[in-house]
Parts: structure tokens; sequence; C-alpha cells
């Protein structure tokens, strides 16, 4: 009978070959991501003017995460998170900008920022607009990691790390730098603001094709300008709303729900909607000044709920049990490990963030019990000082033969709060054992040990990266560590 059966299964599958692979067939996968948008701004978050129908259908069918947030309430840095799912100060690129360059002597322009206005920027300028760059060549990115899987994806809106291939996409609409404009999208930010069809287009070949697809939509929606169609900037005008600056951007809020609309619809439409699992957020939040353009304080670049706050959706009907999770927390370094894991790609070691996948799932709560952020300039100041590592230190002869960890330093971290690491067979149990002893409170959580709620180790590939933000405390759990192992 276990023969027959066999047999039977086989001659099914030469007759019919996507039958029994139907059921294993990794999900297409969109990242939809808003741009500068309001936590509380939704109608499913209960916004009682915004109209927002087509992210609410998305939101009834998904695992809602209300309390979710951003770890950097700034675009690129949060850009970057959603691309390799690192917090900032582990990818390095922590601003959206280099700091612009110190005038020379006699020139009329002292900034060297090119953001499509103005002057050109400097080849001075440029350099250090590709050492920021560089930061994301080495962490190989969702879009990397998908491809070896054979996705291919297509980049749309807001790309702010060179040309699409450098970050991995197969396809893409920015130019990117160091192309003339490219510095945080260029072509790619005409998508949702003047129609869908590069994306649509590309379901359509990626579905003849027969290939699994990744789409990263992130238009320039509700981002300023703030320059909605007419119809919808009248319509919240009729609602009571005054200032025109705050219609405007509840109008813009509307206009990219729309385009959710369009793009739901092309999935219902080549009957995708079961095949592919949609992750949403916003980069940061926003609160809009009534009497400007701009944003309120509290909000989008601090790290108040107006900054960081962001519902989070992850939506796959028939495999994701649908329901707002409350007061439970979710965090957007969950998304890349979580999307690896839909797709049955291997999650990297280095992840920080969860892989919510089997809590989706089963309906089970998160095992998450905090969620961490951190706070930025712009512009970043000192692109070589940001904390990061090298790749492969080097051990002194002594420790590599005793196969003792060693402590790296970089010169001049004494008593200044900057990260080191320590290479070797070094464990997070034994620097808790060993803290422990010191008197000091040590509590494991999520791959982390934390030092009287104030100092981080965690596990970064074959590394332990040690963070504190508090320079009396950081000091001296470093000294104890110091008097215990080699350094560098």
């Amino acid at each position: 009978m276990k023969t027959s059966l066999i047999a039977v299964l086989s001659l099914l599958s030469l007759a019919v070959p996507g039958l029994l692979r139907a059921a294993d067939a990794p999900p297409n996968i969109i990242y939809l991501i808003s741009d500068d948008h309001a936590w509380t701004d939704y109608g499913f978050m209960g916004h009682p003017v915004i109209e927002t129908p087509n992210l609410d259908k998305l939101a009834s069918r998904s695992g809602l995460f209300s309390r979710g947030y951003v770890p950097t309430a700034l675009c690129r840095p949060a850009l970057a998170t959603f691309a390799n799912g690192l917090y900032a100060h582990q990818h390095g690129v922590t601003g959206n900008d280099p700091s612009p360059l110190p005038a020379a002597a006699g020139a009329s322009q002292a900034k060297g920022k090119g953001k499509g206005k103005g002057q050109p920027e400097s080849p001075e300028y440029a350099a250090l607009r590709e050492k920021l760059i560089a930061k994301m060549d080495a962490p190989p990115t969702i879009m990397d990691l998908l491809g070896e899987k054979g996705y291919v994806s297509h980049q749309s809106g807001k790309w702010w790390e060179g040309t699409t291939a450098r970050g991995g996409f197969t396809e893409g609409m920015t130019r990117g730098f160091p192309n003339p404009g490219g510095r945080h999208g260029d072509e790619g930010l005409k998508i949702g603001r003047e129609g869908m069809e590069p994306i649509f287009d590309f379901i359509d070949r990626s579905v003849a094709a027969e290939k699994p697809f990744f789409v990263w939509y992130f238009p320039f929606m509700p981002h300023t300008q703030h320059t909605p169609p007419q119809r919808l900037f009248d319509k919240y005008k009729a609602k009571g709303i005054e200032s025109d600056h705050v219609a405007r951007y509840y109008a813009m809020v509307e206009w990219f729900d729309e385009t959710v609309g369009q793009l739901l619809d092309k999935l219902e439409e080549k009957g995708l909607t079961e095949k592919t699992l949609i992750v949403y957020s916003s980069d940061n939040g926003w609160i809009q000044d009534p009497d400007g353009q701009g944003y309120a304080p509290k909000s989008k670049q601090s790290a108040n709920e107006g900054g960081t706050r962001q519902p989070l959706l992850f939506s796959w009907p028939g495999t994701i049990i649908p329901g707002d999770r409350k007061e439970q927390l979710c965090s957007t370094v969950d998304f890349v490990p979580t999307c690896l894991a839909a797709a049955g790609v291997e999650i990297p070691e280095n992840l920080p963030g969860l892989n919510l996948l089997p809590i989706l799932k089963s309906g089970k709560p998160t095992p998450r019990e905090e969620v961490f952020g951190e706070t930025f300039a712009h512009d970043v100041a000192y692109i070589d000082a940001v904390m990061q590592m090298p790749a492969q230190p080097t051990q002194p002869a002594a420790a590599q033969a005793a196969q003792v960890p060693t402590l790296v330093q970089r010169p001049g971290d004494a008593g200044r709060g900057r990260p080191f690491a320590f290479i070797g067979d070094v464990k997070l149990s034994d620097l808790k054992t060993l803290l422990s002893k010191e008197g000091y409170h040590t509590e494991l959580k999520a791959g982390m040990l934390v030092v009287n709620g104030q100092v981080v180790i965690r596990k970064s590939g074959a590394r332990m990266v040690f963070e504190g933000t508090i320079c009396n405390e950081y000091a001296a759990v470093r000294n104890i560590l110091l008097s215990q192992y080699h350094t560098l």
C-alpha cells in the first residue's frame, strides 16, 4: 500500500508539476511604507477626520501591532533598517546626509548638499556621500538574501543608498548616486503621485516568469511638498479643517491610501492576495504644524511617540491570524527576520529583530517585552566615528594561541561611551556571571545582556558588542571586563 501511494504521488508530480509544490511556494513580499505619517492618522487607529478605507481593509486582515515602533525617527536610518534589519548604530547610516563642508576661502556657498536644487555637489562632498553609502555594502540586504532564493525585486520611491543594483534590487526606478540628482530617489519619487504602472508592470512580468517577487513601495507620500489633488483638499476643508496646512496633510494621507487600494486591487486581479505577505509601516512620525508646511515639535526626529510610534501590519490571508495585538510591542527590526522566515531563507545570526512568523500564525503573544530606539542629528558630522567595529580585527598572537577572548577597542575609548567588542569564545552567560559577582543587576533579554538597565551587551555575529549611554556606568563595567580579558 505504501509503495502504491508513493507511485501515485510520483505520477501526480510528473503529470502536474506545480501540484505538490504549490503549498510550499514562498510568498511574494511587499514592503508598503509611507513617508512622514503620524501613528494616529488612520481610520483603523480611530482618527475622527482622516479617511483611509484601503489601509483599514488591509489592517482588518492583518496581524496589527498598534503599539509598533521604528527604532530611528528619521527617514534614511529607518529605511536602512528596513533594508538590512540592523539598528542604525549597527549599519552605520545614522543620518540623512553628511554634514555640509566648511566654506572655502572666498566661496559663496558653504553647504555641499545636493538636494536637486542650486549648485552640484563638490567632489569633496560627493566623496563623503559615497563613504556613507558604503556602510551599507557589507551587511546583506533583504533583497540580496531573497535573490539567493530566486526572488526578483523592484524598487520605487525613496532609496538613499546609491544605485538600486548596489542595494540588491533586480529592477528599480531610482538611478541613485552618483548619477545626477541621485540623493534619495530621483525618478523613483514619481511613484504614487504619478501612478502605479511601474510596479504593476513588474508584477505582470514576475507572474509571467513564474518568479516570486519582492516589491519596495515607499512613495514620497504624505511627505512634503503637500500637493494633493484639489478634490481631496476641498474635501477636508469642507470637513471644517481651518488650517490649510493641516487640510493638505490630511488630503495627502488619503491620497496615499488611494494608491494602496490600487495595489491591493492589482494583487486581487492577479489572484495573488493569499500568495503575498504585505508588511506596513511609516518611516517615522509626523505632527503637522498648523501654521506652516513643516512638522511640530515632538514628532519627526524625536524620541517621543510622535516620532517613533507606528502601527505595524503583517498581512498574509489564510496564513497569518488577523487581529489587533493591542499592547503587545513590535519593532521594525522584526520585519527582515519575519519576511526571511516566510520565504524560507536562513536568518543571519547578527540580526537583532525577532522572527514573528510563528506567533503570527498561531495567534500567541509576542515574546518581545521591550523596544529600543536611537536618536541622531539629520546630518552625519563624523562619518568615520559611527559605532562600528572592524569586520575582521587581528588578535594578539598570545590570545590566538590560547584561544582567549580578546577585548577590541579603538583609540580614545576610555570614558567616552564608545563601543568595543569581544572576539573569541565568550558567551553572554559568562559575562552575566562575572558582572553579577561584582554586584551588578544583570538580565538576559532576547540575545542581549542588560546591565543595571543602562548598559547593553549584544551578540553581533562572532562578536559581543558592548554599548552604553551613561558614561560613568559604561566606564565602570568596561573596566571590570578589561581586568579579565586580553585587550587589543
